[in-house]
């Protein structure tokens, strides 16, 4: 039996101090950051969608030269990150329902998005393509096939859902967005499956 996809900003909430502590902070996300940044420059608008904390994905983003929005539901993740970064971009937001007021140059949800349900995912897809500048990159972590699963966040078991690959890629089509990548189970990224694509 599957974890319960509504208690996952509540696992959070109590998690966010442990989780922290044991989230690896060896920037293994190293290699696919580049990638998705290749074609972007510093000064450019990333978001990151599900940033938790901020470390390490934000903090690579900033010390990178990007301008980093954070986005994250769990208020107590986000507190972690504004006593790293007093004077960094954080906002209180679901990714389920987000509406910012501006677009981006790039998009990233890693370890958040595979959160929502299939039905969430394409909702998202689609918000997310709508703040995406055209030319603009997306890049997720995803499941390495359709269905549901398990994961943990500190001690507790948390919800995991993915579409299947050509789910993705027929998903991004639909909202204006090129599939430019997409590697199950990486091994040099601890067997993390990633997507990523541009905005058309």
């Amino acid at each position: 039996m599957t974890a319960d996809p509504n208690d996952t900003h509540a696992i959070y909430e109590r998690q966010a101090t442990d989780y922290d502590k044991r989230r690896s902070k060896a920037l293994f996300e190293a290699r696919w950051l580049a990638r998705f940044t290749a074609s972007l420059k510093p000064g450019d608008r990333v978001l990151d969608l599900g940033c938790g904390t901020g470390d390490p994905i934000a903090r690579w983003f900033k010390a990178e030269g990007f301008d980093v929005t954070g986005v994250d539901f769990s208020e107590a993740m986000l507190a972690i990150a504004r006593t790293r970064w007093p004077d960094g971009d954080w906002r209180h937001g679901d990714m389920r329902d987000f509406e910012l007021d501006q677009s981006f140059d790039g998009i990233i949800a890693w370890n958040s998005f595979f959160h929502l349900t299939a039905d969430e995912q394409r909702d998202c897809i689609a918000r997310m393509s709508h703040h995406l500048r055209p030319g603009g990159m997306l890049m997720l972590t995803v499941g390495p096939r359709a269905g549901e699963d398990s994961g943990t966040v500190g001690s507790e078991r948390v919800y995991h859902a993915s579409l299947s690959p050509a789910g993705y890629a027929v998903c991004l089509e639909e909202n204006g967005l090129q599939l430019t990548g997409f590697l199950a189970e990486d091994p040099e990224t601890q067997s993390h499956t990633i997507l990523m694509a541009r905005k058309i």
